[in-house]
């Protein structure tokens, strides 16, 4: 077995695997069968056509977050702001979507989600522009970044731009909206899956393309694993990390294409339920790779949903436990997989110097 197959595949795959054990206690105590639970889960979410759509729909937030922590990552940042990000740009799309709505939908859908992108870029700078001018950790300021964005963004609804005795935007234009998927799958019918979700996936390609095959890509590499190297190498260490958090906050911005554009059609205050700090362990469970990405954001997505079907018979909250669980052996395991490969490349570097 490869140490990159240990390492990527293995160890999230047997951290699943723990994570549902371990679930199935905690449903044993509610005096609940754990298989009967879980068979629900996957009824309810795969032999339906509203179920897969319900899934396709909590995944692709998780797509665009997982993503935009990965892209930092890559960078060997750790961009705990998404949740605020993907706020800033989810407003934007719906005040650009209500305010331009005589413009015709081929302009302004791609004007909503490059809103989206650039307010969510825009947010991000703040602290990238700390980080790389003076040196202030990242994860400081991107999470005091989510407190300053519910505020500033509460003001603002309240204040400017909420429908009367809500704490909604107006619904935006129908030039602005992007179409159900059900319009090309019937079968998902009723479900709120739209066209984001094939957005999110066009942002995975483009993920693997940037760090894959440019140069752009190489240099956020070698800065995440060496920057002193990277710099030595005569990389912009200090640009390559803001350019990095600064465009990881516009993929967090894009999240609003999937709620405001394809759900509601509105911005409302605690969309998100904490969307953006659950791409963080997309993230880590994915390891930062596109595929794993993906399948990362549909066991989340899987769990979230699952989660509500099976309400009526076990607290939702055993679901959101089993997540923890996911990500806390997720990252037991990884140390314990790295701990493993490096006794095992001593024990090759052995062989060879005694050879």
């Amino acid at each position: 077995m490869s140490e990159k197959l240990l390492l990527n595949i293995t160890a999230p795959f047997i951290a699943v695997l723990l994570s549902l054990v371990v679930g199935g206690l905690f449903i044993l105590v509610v005096g609940e069968n754990p298989l009967f639970i879980y068979s629900i889960m996957f009824k309810e979410t795969f032999s339906t056509g509203y179920g897969i759509g319900q899934l396709l729909f909590k995944m692709t937030p998780l797509i665009f977050t997982g993503l935009s922590v990965a892209f930092a990552f890559k960078a060997g940042l750790f961009n705990i702001g998404a949740e605020g990000q993907l706020c800033v740009g989810a407003m934007a799309i719906a005040v650009v979507g209500y305010y331009f709505s005589p413009l015709d939908k081929a302009i302004l859908v791609p004007l909503c989600l490059l809103s989206g992108f650039i307010a969510g870029a825009l947010w991000a700078s703040i602290p990238a522009a700390l980080k790389s001018l003076l040196g202030v950790h990242e994860v400081i300021n991107t999470i005091m970044m989510n407190f300053i964005a519910y505020g500033i963004l509460n003001y603002f609804l309240v204040n400017f731009f909420n429908v009367p005795e809500t704490v909604h935007t107006p619904e935006l234009s129908i030039n602005a909206r992007l179409p159900r998927l059900s319009i090309i799958f019937p079968q998902l019918a009723s479900s709120p899956a739209n066209t984001s979700f094939f957005i999110s996936i066009l942002c995975l390609i483009i993920f693997w393309f940037i760090i894959s095959r440019t140069k752009f890509g190489y240099e956020i590499r070698a800065v995440g694993y060496n920057p002193v190297a990277a710099g030595v190498a005569g990389i912009n260490v200090k640009w390559i990390r803001f350019i990095a958090l600064t465009l990881s906050g516009g993929i967090s911005g894009l999240v609003g294409s999937n709620f405001v554009m394809g759900y509601k059609y509105y911005y409302e205050e605690g969309f998100s339920l904490g969307i953006g700090f659950m791409g963080i362990a997309v993230a880590l469970l994915g390891r930062n790779d596109p595929i794993g990405i993906f399948l990362s954001s549909l066991l989340f997505g899987f769990f979230s949903y699952g989660g509500l079907v099976v309400n009526r018979y076990i607290p939702k909250e055993l679901v959101d436990i089993l997540q923890a669980i996911v990500i806390i052996f997720v990252v037991l395991l990884s140390a314990i997989f790295k701990e493993i490969i490096i006794s095992i490349r001593k024990r090759k570097l052995g062989r060879w110097d005694k050879g």
